[in-house]
């Protein structure tokens, strides 16, 4: 058993906030004087990040770790699944891609070898740093998964850390699930359980204050806190976000394409609170319609979704909204689906949308690195101004991209092209990841379009969100408002005077 002081959280269920808690946590400590590491031992998610050491992990740990004051490492998440069809998954240990497994094939092939990586990127934290900050996966109480845990009360045990449950009472049945996942766990892991947290609380707390009695009375554990429903501005990593996320209306209405196998989707988060956009993700069966313009996200299987575009008639309505000159960017697999052509591993080749002139291959070994610049190239209307700036960002490239003759290069750095697309500046692609985190880069494209519609443009400070660090310490005080921090700190064995 490893030994150290912390704390885990774990849900009811899925998407109940663990995520943004323990980003906010990781910054309360960091604000309390603690030196303090994010962890979830194995992510299945298709928001990915690749650290500076080239090194691929799940966003969620990123953002705890940039919210912690501590550079991100792959130790914090040290298996990473991401899938790529409804059976299978790519499976990422310690920043490298193992290989692509059946869940079945992993549970028999490599989880008896994820045990032991889990434990020593534990002990490895522990030794590093004061303070470990848990996330746990799921429910607490997948009872059927628990011969395999390593993730939930496992990782709990291996580090002595105490569990707080959290629950999401906006879904509704807060009293059943919390009561119902105690009743679940055997005694000895039920014992691990040392507080509970409501989580998106809508409305008067004092109505609440009934519920906050029986649950303490019913479970014998304190309520540590009832956070109220936080519009926080920091991108969440969960694909169940997309489908409740609220944007406010805006004159401009961004349409972004919801692939079926939709990956790094936080490429658009920088685009949701302008002011004046409105940002709306198109499913299957509702049409594009006539948006100021539209994003084709990333995807983990480019084939799969250029046939999904093509079969359910989204390429005639691309193909339509390019000629009236509608922005269309394609981002990291995202910009595949534009291109002339698509070659499989397997060697064959289906026709692409055809919007920009370029070929990818996807039978060459996929490659993750960071960038980071000043662009030697800036051509454009809409570019031009950002010659000789700073850009940074990330590449996750299945395959590879070949560039066409009749491709213009936008955006470049001494490295290679950063924005390409066709001459016309309105049909763009980007292999770089986090484009949008550049300032200039969002101003530059979300200026042109507003000067396209006759509006005024936006300056820099009216990005609302876009300095993480801001966001990180907003997000703290508000939690700080409604978490009895003291109890939390006596649960963990620490105190503000500690530090």
């Amino acid at each position: 058993m490893v030994k150290g002081k912390g704390i885990m959280l774990q849900g009811t269920a899925s998407d109940v906030g663990k995520t943004i808690l323990c980003t906010a946590l990781c910054r309360i400590l960091k604000q309390d004087g603690y030196r303090v590491a994010p962890f979830k031992a194995q992510n299945m998610t298709l928001n990915s990040y690749v650290t500076v050491n080239g090194h691929e992990m799940g966003t969620a740990q990123v953002l705890q770790a940039q919210a912690a004051g501590v550079l991100p490492r792959v130790e914090m998440n040290p298996i990473l699944l991401k899938p790529k069809a409804d059976m299978e998954a790519q499976v990422v240990v310690l920043g490298k891609p193992l290989k692509d497994m059946t869940a079945k094939g992993y549970r028999r092939e490599y989880l008896p070898k994820a045990r032991q990586v889990v434990r020593e990127c534990l002990v490895k934290l522990q030794e590093e740093y004061e303070v470990l900050v848990a996330e746990g996966a799921g429910s607490a109480a997948e009872v059927n998964l628990r011969d395999g845990d390593i993730v939930n009360m496992a990782v709990a045990e291996l580090a002595d850390l105490p569990v707080v449950l959290v629950a999401d009472i906006d879904r509704g049945g807060v009293f059943a699930s919390i009561v119902g996942t105690l009743e679940l766990l055997p005694p000895e892991e039920r014992e691990r359980v040392v507080g509970l947290i409501i989580n998106k609380f809508r409305g008067d707390p004092d109505l609440f204050r009934s519920g906050i009695d029986f649950l303490e009375e019913r479970t014998g554990r304190p309520v540590l806190g009832v956070i109220p429903y936080l519009e926080h501005g920091i991108a969440e990593e969960d694909s169940a976000s997309i489908s409740r996320r609220r944007c406010q209306t805006g004159a401009l209405e961004l349409a972004v394409l919801q692939l079926p196998r939709i990956a790094n989707f936080g490429d658009v988060h920088p685009l949701a609170h302008l002011p004046g956009m409105t940002l709306r993700y198109v499913r299957r069966g509702e049409t594009i319609g006539r948006p100021a313009a539209v994003i084709v996200p990333d995807t983990t299987d480019p084939l799969g979704d250029l046939a999904y575009l093509q079969e359910n008639g989204y390429q005639a309505e691309l193909v339509r909204l390019a000629g009236d000159g509608v922005p269309i960017l394609g981002i990291g697999a995202g910009c595949y689906l534009l291109g002339k052509r698509i070659t499989g591993k397997d060697g064959s080749e289906r026709q692409g949308l055809n919007l920009l002139d370029c070929h990818a291959s996807l039978t060459g070994k996929p490659l993750a690195g960071r960038v980071s610049g000043r662009v030697t190239g800036a051509r454009g209307d809409w570019w031009q101004d950002l010659a000789g700036t700073e850009i940074q960002g990330y590449f996750l490239r299945p395959g590879q991209l070949q560039l066409g003759a009749g491709t213009t290069v936008w955006l470049e750095l001494e490295d290679g092209p950063v924005l390409f697309g066709s001459p016309g500046e309105k049909v763009l692609g980007t292999e770089l990841h986090e484009l949008f985190q550049n300032t200039g880069v969002l101003l530059a494209w979300v200026n042109g379009m507003r000067r396209d519609q006759g509006l005024n443009p936006l300056t820099a400070g009216e990005l609302p969100y876009h300095n993480q660090e801001q966001s990180f310490d907003r997000l703290a005080a508000e939690v700080r408002k409604h978490l009895n921090l003291k109890l939390l700190y006596q649960l963990m064995g620490l105190s503000p005077g500690d530090a």
